[in-house]
């Protein structure tokens, strides 16, 4: 088996267990269990039970990702009557989210739903919280802790990278002296060393390689800046993956002002302008590979579960898992519809 089947094996793994939805049932006791099949289930989750009061923190919205964040955990929240949120205002201050979790601790919340700005940072103050008896969870950025979480909620930024080469190669096929370019966000972090890690493994398993590199800052500004110097840089390019949608609306203006249209682009992140144009079938745009907006709705829905003591019905397992970590598809005009619906703006 190749690396590319094997790895194709491993994503519809990942896509069977993804948590799209907590929607299913905690088993009730029976008297006689044979009277109903084992699968059966006998309680809905999203039925009404005891209230939970969750208090959630983020960074600033300060990008369309970032904000449909925000708005995504509370429009789930305001699903369940039995769910209180107490939302603290967006920060890029690492001192007020500390004081923030502080505060949410002094409420005595039951659970906290923590999108850090920095997860180190923020790893003592989330400890303390688990300590206080509060069911943390840990959306996005991780903590240095396993004891500052009770779960983590995560996006597969290995996995973008992975799913963006394994299209372009997909697209790219027999073109081995095709010459696929590469738009990163901040070199500096993890998370952007893992997508473009993924995306390298991906185009050596069918023969390709990065030939042009720039990197942005995850800004408008920013990838019409680095588009620019790539197209300027490189006079032949056939495919292009720039890693987030945000910086895209910059990179597509640099592109547009070139007036050159001899390859095809590949988004990141899932944003709604993206979708529109890979829908309407006339832009450069083919594909964008989803990192979902809708991890710290995720988080509420799991913290419910914790703090009720129920468990995800889907799966056999009697307790939610310490690691849910979020599918990492691409999105194209077969599929679009489907994953309209949670996209952002950018």
């Amino acid at each position: 088996m190749s690396k590319r089947s094997a790895r194709s094996l491993v994503v519809a793994g990942l896509a069977a267990v993804a948590l799209t939805a907590c929607t299913s049932n905690t088993p009730k006791a029976e008297d006689n269990a044979d009277k109903a099949p084992a699968n059966q289930a006998a309680v809905k989750n999203d039925e009404p039970g005891k209230k939970v009061k969750i208090g959630f923190s983020a960074p600033a919205a300060d990008h369309g990702w970032m904000g449909a964040i925000t708005k995504a955990t509370q429009a789930e929240a305001k699903k369940y009557s039995d769910v209180e949120l107490v939302v603290a205002e967006g920060t890029n201050d690492v001192n007020l989210q500390i004081s923030q979790v502080e505060t949410f601790i002094n409420q005595k919340v039951d659970a906290i739903v923590l999108l850090p700005f920095d997860g180190a940072a923020l790893t003592p103050v989330a400890t303390k919280a688990m300590e206080a008896g509060i069911t943390v969870i840990n959306v996005d950025r991780e903590f240095d802790s396993p004891f500052a979480a009770r779960t983590t909620v995560l996006g597969d930024n290995h996995g973008m990278g992975v799913s963006a080469g394994t299209y372009i190669c997909d697209q790219l096929k027999g073109k081995k002296d095709a010459v696929v370019a590469e738009i990163a966000g901040i070199d500096s972090l993890p998370l952007t060393q893992d997508r473009s890690r993924g995306f390298k493994e991906a185009l050596a398993d069918c023969g390709l390689k990065v030939s042009n590199r720039v990197a942005a800052e995850f800004t408008v500004e920013s990838g019409e800046k680095a588009a620019a110097n790539l197209l300027q840089a490189a006079p032949k390019i056939d495919a292009i993956w720039n890693h987030d949608d945000d910086q895209g609306v910059g990179v597509m203006a640099a592109i547009k002002n070139s007036g050159r249209k001899e390859f095809f682009v590949v988004g990141g992140a899932g944003s709604a302008n993206v979708m529109r144009d890979i829908k309407s079938g006339n832009s450069l745009l083919k594909a964008t590979v989803i990192y979902p907006s809708t991890q710290g709705a995720d988080g509420i829905r799991l913290a419910r579960l914790l703090v009720q003591k129920k468990a995800l019905g889907d799966l056999v397992e009697v307790e939610v898992p310490r690691t849910v970590q979020l599918y990492a598809p691409v999105v194209t005009k077969d599929n679009v519809d489907q994953y309209m619906p949670t996209a952002f703006e950018s």
